[in-house]
């Protein structure tokens, strides 16, 4: 499944960045170019499932599709993929992953549902005191205060959490196999869960390819309990704020106040005392993820439709081969314009 999951990066990245931008993609970072990269190449649902992702294990990977004649990486660090990479990727199958909306907040979901099982079965055996299977304090008191506000003591709350749990992974389109990852892992009263090694070996694939199938069922269950919600008001409550809004950094958000309230870049620039590439990086975010942005005060709708000529001309979204193509046009406004979008 990693393996799957990186031929579809390549495919989509292909003669277009260098290796690592896959590797920056799988593993979340927050950076300018990465983000646009993300709207650029349509990579929204790739993004952030692996923030732990070792180099060296991305690395291992591409050197095997070398061996194999998959792709080909250059001497900068740019690749392109060989006829039989390109023909393996597209007979991968269909992810149903969500990285962009959920930023590894489907463990947050999991750790906050573990913990409410591991009580609630603990409760029913009227056992007390337990070594909890989370630690963070965040989700103890988050946990704490969910079983409070539903009286768990009266006994009636296992039976509407069970119920709901039965009814979610009945209506998941995922293999029965992919419902159980999620089981296997929960624990109980005299139940561990099941470690990773032991689901990998079950499963015989690898510990990676395990977590891969697992985080791809939570997206699936955690957009089942979004769109359904008066299905499931218990689990409803569990993935509450989870899900992101807000698609842009933290850092893009306050440029974009700034510009609301009617100040210009230059302004922003000397107000924020940061570089004017750094707020050109934001405003290239706003254009690619605020359907309301305009781009039409920094490039005519003349000069938006030569940018999308070329790109269609030379087969690239290069900055450098269109820029040399249209070298009237700053490299920003080549930015702006591809990251908008094609009107």
């Amino acid at each position: 499944m990693f393996h799957q999951i990186l031929l579809q990066i390549f495919q989509k990245l292909n003669k277009e960045r260098t290796i690592s931008a896959a590797y920056h993609v799988l593993r979340g970072k927050r950076s300018g170019q990465t983000i646009q990269d993300i709207g650029l190449f349509q990579l929204h649902q790739y993004f952030g499932l692996l923030p732990k992702l070792s180099r060296a294990t991305f690395d291992e990977a591409v050197t095997l599709f070398m061996q194999y004649s998959w792709l080909k990486v250059q001497e900068s660090g740019h690749f392109y993929m060989e006829k039989l990479g390109v023909q393996l990727a597209q007979q991968t199958p269909t992810f149903f992953f969500d990285g962009w909306q959920y930023r590894g907040n489907e463990h947050v979901f999991f750790a906050r549902l573990s913990l409410i099982v591991q009580s609630l079965s603990h409760q029913i055996a009227e056992v007390r005191s337990f070594s909890p299977i989370s630690r963070d304090p965040v989700t103890q008191t988050w946990v704490r205060s969910f079983l409070q506000d539903h009286h768990y003591q009266k006994g009636h709350l296992q039976q509407q959490v069970l119920a709901e749990c039965t009814r979610v992974l009945n209506n998941l389109p995922v293999s029965d196999t992919s419902k159980q990852l999620v089981l296997y892992r929960l624990s109980g009263y005299r139940l561990p869960g099941w470690t990773w090694q032991q689901l990998a070996d079950e499963r015989k694939e690898s510990v990676l390819d395990s977590q891969l199938a697992f985080i791809e069922t939570l997206h699936i269950l955690l957009n089942e309990v979004h769109q359904k919600g008066d299905d499931y008001p218990l689990l409803g409550q569990v993935a509450a704020g989870l899900k992101v809004k807000l698609l842009l950094t933290d850092s893009a958000q306050h440029t974009a106040q700034l510009y609301e309230q009617g100040y210009a870049m230059e302004q922003i620039v000397h107000m924020r005392k940061l570089k004017q590439s750094t707020i050109e990086d934001h405003f290239v975010e706003l254009a690619m993820y605020e359907p309301n942005f305009s781009i039409g005060p920094f490039v005519s709708y003349e000069e938006a439709q030569k940018v999308w000529q070329a790109s269609k001309h030379y087969q690239t979204k290069k900055l450098k081969i269109l820029h040399e193509a249209l070298n009237d046009m700053s490299y920003f406004q080549l930015r702006l314009v591809l990251a908008k979008g094609e009107v």
